[in-house]
């Protein structure tokens, strides 16, 4: 008998062995859902754009992204991060808004998403992607570090955090509904309840650790009803950012509708933040 328990036990601790393997090789596809079919362009919203492909010394490929020129010749630009789901096309609401606040905006799709090229995502990748998208304003758009905002949702707002964590006269960073790290966010999951999800992650995104280092004046977002991130951890990541920083809470609003609950008051607050800290600086 035994005999019998411990070979089942054996069993029992192969399989559980192998699903913390299959946990650690496919969380990438568990975290990141790019789609490659475009929807609607700018021009949907009739404002001018133009396609750019952004080459990539590691490794070779290009990112597609839309450049949406201000009509005034304004010298702010907002770079536009999205979250790890679908493509420009599919978050062009966001940009379309940024836009309307009378800046250049550039909205880009990481690599494995929409037009760029591959390969799959990954942590490093999707950091060296809005180096490159930086890079790229500097050189071919002219864009000052400090004429330069960089506005992130939600797992954007995580490379924007590290980005600005590199780039530190950047004009401004707008941070919405994003987590402290994913290592929090594995902790709210499932899957913690049958596996150490923690001790497994090889994609961290460890904003919290980064964020007290910050010295570009910070914006946080969240709504106080969002289901994938809790608001609690912008209010987290605010307490322990560095340098000028504002948190805004929004009522009933999810993880992706806060514009929609926020009204005319998303334009104002985020006008309001560009003005006491961002045009000022110019």
């Amino acid at each position: 008998m035994l005999k019998f328990l411990a070979g089942v036990l054996g069993i029992v601790g192969i399989i559980y062995l192998l699903l913390c393997g299959w946990l650690w090789l496919a969380q990438r596809r568990l975290m990141y859902l790019p789609s490659p079919a475009m929807g609607a362009t700018p021009s949907a919203f009739g404002l001018a754009y133009s396609d750019v492909w952004i080459p990539l010394a590691e490794g070779g490929g290009q990112l597609h992204g839309w450049w949406l020129p201000a009509d005034n010749g304004d010298e702010l630009t907002i770079l536009y991060l999205h979250g790890n789901a679908g493509n420009v096309s599919s978050n062009l609401g966001k940009a379309v808004q940024l836009r309307s606040l009378g800046a250049s905006v550039l909205a880009i799709d990481y690599r494995g998403f929409g037009l760029s090229s591959g390969p799959f995502p990954d942590e490093q990748r999707l950091y060296e992607d809005a180096l490159a998208a930086w890079q790229f304003l500097q050189h071919e758009k002219h864009v000052a570090p400090n004429h330069l905002v960089v506005y992130g949702h939600s797992l954007g707002g995580a490379i924007g955090i590290e980005l600005a964590s590199r780039i530190p006269h950047l004009a401004g960073l707008v941070v919405e509904a994003s987590f402290t790290s994913m290592g929090d966010m594995a902790a709210l999951s499932s899957y913690n309840r049958w596996f150490p999800v923690s001790r497994l992650l090889n994609q961290r995104f460890d904003s919290l650790a980064k964020v007290s280092r910050l010295k570009v004046p910070t914006l946080y977002l969240h709504g106080l009803a969002d289901g994938s991130v809790p608001a609690f951890m912008s209010e987290a990541l605010h307490r322990a950012s560095g340098g000028p920083k504002a948190l805004w809470l929004v009522p009933n609003a999810d993880h992706n509708d806060l514009p929609n609950w926020a009204g005319d008051e998303f334009d104002q607050r985020l006008r309001q933040f560009l003005q006491d800290h961002v045009l000022v600086q110019h």
